[in-house]
């Protein structure tokens, strides 16, 4: 690394660790003097705004700091004793004063005029190397840095979570956490229109470059929303605020065919700091599934075989735009809007092969196809005011967002009939249309508030409401002999849903001595309505819950320390679960959503050991769940072999786990990564059907290994295992696959090549077997097949 590298990266820690200190007290118990002065370019007697101050000690400690005004003017308050000042700012030599004696009698020292001499060199020539750990483990939660992970590079959020430790996404894009798949995702610590109508479905479309960091939390606090089952994962964007203009830039071609561009740019001068993150991408997708069914019959067994290949063709923008303005360092005012659009064609083959009795008995084939064509606009408008304190830790946040989204889906179905030989049956053929309009609008008041007391402790308070109206206008028709379109039963009408949500929090915490506590209750207050207009249903739900959550820390060592947690939750069940609209692509598969569920209340308990050693780091949990009014999906198959899969509350589920993660570098060169997660599980759904009960044990593993080698090269791989899984209807087939990936440095380390294979072996399929009393069904799908793509990047000034 060469001097202007040093020098750059040294100026860059220092800015860090002095806004970090801004607004905190210091040696708050101590005396306090004041140091002022001026600071000015040399050549041109500028003033220079935004240059850092610092206080050191005699051993070099840092005890107070600040930075200037944008007239060059500083004031900081300085403790008793004897310290010197450094004056950094990038692309100038630093200024060390001589060691003052600041006392009680000599309590105003004004330093003057202090003028800053340009460094030698072209500050564009400048790289600042950084590296964070790809995961940041602490008791509450853990932090993923993604752009440190190989296997990111080319893809999308969803292929973000897919790599973490805890955390499954099943080849549909659901998302799990330790099994569970009722957890929250939030955007930048809220709801965003990116994921809010479509649930985890929407993280298909956002690139991976966009992201700085994943949080995991499985306990959360009363701070948080109560939603989500198995707890909170929050994906923080990337933004940066250093001065002056920097980005970075990625380019991605991949196949199947995966086409991006994504930049993330920030331009800071003086109070204001300007960013913007667009993402494009073209992405074709293929996709198979099969299934094998049997209808028992009074004395006859209907087999049915059905295999399915699809292709969707899919144009997505991403742009997210937004200022930062400091009316001082303590208080920031952030405006940003997100646009994203969504443009997919999909084509759908089915085949249906049908016999009685007999598999090799085949009666007849049946062909379907669907033709879609989607759009999906969504937008997000978001006001952030934070106020920091001069008490370190006393800070004010507040937050405004308005989610607007709509969603238009035209589709046309054509099915025909042929018997074994292939005439086809005339009377049986079937032409379809099926018309979807979505709508979303959603607002969001929240305000946080912290306040520190005594040595170690804090209070924090805030509150929070949103309210959500969304719009589904669905008609499915069928063309008859003469021609002409008209609607099926049950297939034409309008789903309104409102919700209005209020809630309060308090959290109180301390510590003594090796002991830290932290107790909490969160108040939400839910309003609910249903309206099917055409048929004039309603469905109104009114409730209030209590929240409480309690965490416990004893801190053996600073490398040695234990947690006790436990959190009440809740998992209401939102529109796609509760809309009546059936989907029409499959014609003997349907799935709807169901306008009697209730809310599912979970009550979970963690212990949690964090152990750091020379060369790795281990993290341990032992948690138990108890869920009641569970919600989980079941499918019933009528004697023609049509099937609807709905969402049902079950009397619920209890289940207990084991979790390990950790790092380890056993040479220089070579750092692995692993998570392991086993659990049992109890499901009760005999309200639904007597044998709807299951004891499961299962478990994840997920192991990385990262090579660094000469010459900037580096090589990653990773394997993935989910094993086989009971569910209250069946089994979930375990699952195997493997990812490989590699990366160069290049252009002087400005950019990086990376290489990246996800699913080497094409093995990542759910399988599953599914049972009820009058069939048998057995399936098996892959969404997303063998990716292999090449991604370059660049960063400018970062």
């Amino acid at each position: 690394m060469d001097r202007a590298t040093i020098l750059c990266l040294g100026k860059f820690g220092t800015l860090l660790v002095l806004v970090f200190l801004l607004g905190t007290t210091g040696y708050s118990q101590q005396s306090k003097t004041k140091l002022s002065g001026v600071v000015k370019e040399k050549e041109s007697e500028n003033p220079m705004g935004f240059a850092t101050i610092g206080i050191y000690s005699e051993r070099d400690s840092l005890v107070a700091g600040g930075i200037t005004a944008e007239n060059g003017k500083f004031s900081i308050d300085v403790p008793v004793g004897n310290f010197y000042a450094l004056i950094e700012f990038m692309g100038f030599e630093s200024h060390k004063t001589r060691t003052i004696n600041f006392t009680t009698t000599n309590n105003t020292i004004d330093l003057g005029l202090i003028e800053m001499e340009s460094t030698a060199g072209d500050l564009d020539e400048v790289v600042v190397q950084g590296e964070k750990t790809i995961m940041e483990l602490s008791l509450d939660k853990r932090i993923f840095n993604v752009g440190k992970d190989l296997a990111n590079a080319g893809g999308t959020a969803n292929d973000i979570l897919m790599n973490l430790p805890s955390i499954a996404v099943d080849p549909e894009g659901n998302v799990r956490l330790r099994g569970s798949a009722n957890v929250r995702i939030l955007i930048d610590g809220k709801p965003s229109g990116l994921v809010s109508f479509k649930g985890s479905s929407g993280l298909r479309q956002l690139p991976a470059n966009m992201i700085d960091r994943v949080e995991v939390i499985t306990n959360p606090s009363a701070r948080y929303e109560a939603e989500g089952m198995a707890g909170v994962i929050n994906i923080i964007l990337k933004k940066e605020n250093n001065q002056g203009f920097n980005g970075s830039f990625e380019v991605i071609a991949g196949t199947p065919t995966n086409l991006g561009f994504t930049a993330n740019l920030n331009y800071r001068h003086k109070k204001i700091n300007w960013f913007i993150n667009y993402g494009l991408a073209h992405r074709r997708s293929p996709n198979v599934a099969d299934l094998y069914q049997e209808v028992y019959g009074e004395d006859t067994t209907f087999i049915s075989n059905q295999t399915r290949d699809g292709n969707v063709e899919s144009w997505n923008n991403n742009i997210r735009g937004g200022l930062d303005y400091y009316f001082n360092e303590n208080s920031i005012l952030t405006f940003s809007y997100l646009w994203r659009r969504s443009d997919a064609h999909r084509i759908t083959d089915i085949r249906y092969e049908d016999s009685w009795n007999s598999i090799g008995n085949l009666q007849s084939y049946t062909l379907r196809r669907q033709d879609e064509k989607e759009q999906e606009p969504n937008s997000e408008i978001s006001a952030n005011y934070k106020r920091t304190f001069e008490e370190k830790g006393h800070e004010l946040t507040t937050t405004f967002t308005y989610l607007n989204y709509w969603e238009n889906s035209d589709q046309i179905f054509t099915q025909n009939t042929f018997s074994p030989d292939g005439i086809e049956n005339q009377a049986l053929e079937e032409v379809q249309t099926s018309l979807n309009d979505e709508y979303e609008n959603q607002y969001l008041l929240m305000l946080d508030y912290v306040r520190p007391f005594g040595k170690e402790g804090k209070f924090e308070t805030g509150f929070r409401t949103s309210f959500r109206r969304m719009k589904n206008d669905y008609l499915v028709q069928e063309k008859g002999e003469d021609g002409e379109f008209t609607p099926i039963p049950g297939l034409d009408n309008i789903f309104l849903y409102d919700e209005n949500i209020m809630a309060a929090y308090g959290i109180i915490g301390n510590k003594t001595n090796n002991w830290s506590y932290q107790a909490g209750l969160r108040v939400e207050n839910t309003d609910v309505r249903t309206i099917l207009k055409e048929t004039n249903e309603e469905n109104p739900r009114k409730y209030t819950n209590l929240f409480p959550s309690a965490h416990l820390t004893y801190s053996i060592t600073d490398e040695n320390a234990f947690q006790l947690s436990y959190s009440r939750r809740v998992q209401r069940p939102v529109y796609n679960d509760l809309s009546p609209y059936v989907t029409f692509s499959d014609a003997r598969n349907f799935f709807s959503g169901n306008p009697d569920l209730d809310p599912e209340y979970t009550d979970a308990f963690e212990l949690g050991h964090i152990k750091y050693f020379e060369k790795g780091t281990l993290f341990s949990t032992v948690y138990y769940r108890s869920t009641v009014e569970k919600i989980e999906r079941i499918r019933t198959v009528n004697e023609d072999g049509q099937s609807i899969t709905r969402p049902y509350n079950l009397n619920g589920e209890n289940s207990f786990g084991i979790e390990l993660s950790g790092d380890y570098r056993p040479k220089d060169w070579w750092k692995i990564d692993l998570n392991v997660n086993f659990f049992h599980a109890t499901i009760d759904g005999s309200n639904i059907q007597a044998d709807y009960t299951a004891k499961t044990y299962s478990w994840l593993f997920r192991q990385t290994s990262r090579f660094t080698l000469k010459n900037g090269l580096d090589l990653q791989f990773r394997a993935n295992y989910e094993a086989r899984q009971k569910t209250a209807q069946g089994i979930r087939k375990g699952i195997f696959f493997m990812d490989l990936s590699a990366s160069k440095d290049i252009i002087k380390e400005r950019g990086t090549l990376t290489l990246n294979v996800t699913d080497i072996l094409n093995s990542r399929k759910d399988r599953t077997i599914t049972e009820g009393v009058n069939f048998y069904t057995e399936s098996s799908s892959q969404r997303q097949m063998r990716q292999i793509n090449l991604t370059m990047s660049y960063r400018l000034k970062q």
